[in-house]
């Protein structure tokens, strides 16, 4: 019988980064790529390598990227160096959402506003309300962040609102926050808060184009956002 712990073992833990080689990182699934990253560690076998074994105990890449080392410690394989090298993976993809702001893109949908905000926000646990800030074209002039607030609640006022799009002599705005629990959908309180806005709005010839909400995704809700504008706040 062969020696499991021998060369005939090598090609198999390294299967993932010889098919990121060869068909480019699309191709392969998160639990490949996280293999790809952080090697296979103390398992040796590609059914329960150190990138499945993440994906079974956390679900998801922004359930990782929230949890604390500690956490990621008690998984098998999962040394100081392997959780040091998860962790700044997370950060550069966090800067790289950065990046693409900085890049003044249009925003002219809800899905363009979920991309602009979702990496930043993946691993936030309280509610931070902000206002893109927008010209004529709904081109991106920057994103200023009005408030952050506890779990469950965030206050906005009007002047906080629009003091920064003044400033910016800006033509249009749209509001985003963020659900920690995940459900996207309104509550009554951003209803109400959304109307309040948008009359605000008005006197200030400034008009709000939308509020979008950003959760999360799952099964039988695709998407992780909500625009209060799709679903008719603003015209009621």
């Amino acid at each position: 019988m062969a020696d499991p712990t021998g060369p005939q073992d090598a090609a198999p833990m390294d299967a993932p980064r010889e098919r990121l080689w060869n068909l480019g990182p699309g191709c392969l699934g998160t639990a490949e790529l996280l293999t790809a990253l952080l090697g296979s560690g103390c398992r040796k076998t590609v059914e329960a390598d150190l990138g499945h074994e993440l994906v079974r105990n956390f679900g998801s890449l922004e359930a990782m990227a929230r949890c604390a080392e500690g956490q990621l410690l008690r998984i098998p394989g999962m040394g100081r160096s392997k959780v040091a090298t998860l962790k700044a993976a997370f950060e550069v993809a966090r800067r790289l959402a950065l990046e693409a702001r900085a890049a003044s893109p249009i925003v002219d949908s809800p899905e363009a506003v979920a991309r602009l905000l979702r990496g930043d926000w993946a691993t936030l646990e309280a509610e931070r309300f902000v206002v893109l800030i927008l010209t004529t074209r709904r081109r991106l002039i920057r994103i200023e962040q009005v408030s952050q607030g506890l779990l469950d609640s965030v206050l906005v006022h009007p002047r906080e609102v629009f003091r920064p799009a003044i400033a910016s002599n800006a033509h249009a705005i749209i509001l985003a926050h963020n659900h920690p629990g995940g459900d996207p959908n309104p509550s009554e309180a951003d209803i109400r808060a959304t109307r309040d806005l948008v009359r605000a709005g008005q006197l200030l010839r400034i008009e709000v184009l939308d509020h979008v909400i950003l959760g999360r995704a799952m099964e039988g809700r695709p998407k992780d956002y909500c625009s209060l504008r799709e679903q008719g706040y603003f015209y009621s």
